[in-house]
């Protein structure tokens, strides 16, 4: 039983967490309602967020997380679970806006795609409180403040 993360860094982004805080993570947010699991996190730069975005969600420009479950394979591939993206410059710029560390937005991230990868959604008001909830729970839990609190943007 076990969580198996990996992750992809072209162009080695810089200023991220590291690997294995990642991993860590992703482990415990995936371990609240698995035992076993295997995904994939791709760090991207903004052209290739763009472009993501624009295949898979119709909209333009880059988002700072995608979410890309794995359906229909359980038979064959009980543990995957799909992929997460995340688009380095635009995390960078929401924490430095949101007064956030990158650790703490990164987390905030990939507790947030990894519950997309666990069937979680937030389209309807109740799914956004169920999950929001569940996120900050996570998050404390691995010592991370509220990441819905209001945040004063720099001027």
């Amino acid at each position: 039983m076990s969580i198996n993360v990996e992750i992809q860094r072209p162009g080695a982004p810089r200023g991220l967490p590291t690997n294995i805080q990642m991993t860590r993570w992703l482990g415990h947010a995936v371990r609240h309602l698995r035992s076993t699991a295997d995904l994939t996190v791709r760090i991207v730069d903004q052209q290739e967020g763009a472009a993501l975005n624009a295949r898979w969600r119709g909209k333009s420009g880059a988002t700072n997380v995608l979410s890309f479950p794995v359906t229909g394979l359980t038979a064959i591939a009980p543990a995957l679970l799909g992929d997460i993206v995340l688009c380095a410059p635009v995390l960078k710029a929401e924490a430095k806006a949101q007064r956030k560390t990158i650790s703490a937005h990164c987390a905030h991230l990939l507790v947030h795609g990894a519950l997309h990868l666990l069937g979680y959604d937030h389209e309807q008001d109740a799914e956004a409180l169920n999950m929001e909830t569940l996120e900050r729970q996570l998050l404390a839990e691995l010592g991370f403040p509220d990441p819905y609190l209001e945040h004063t943007t720099r001027p």
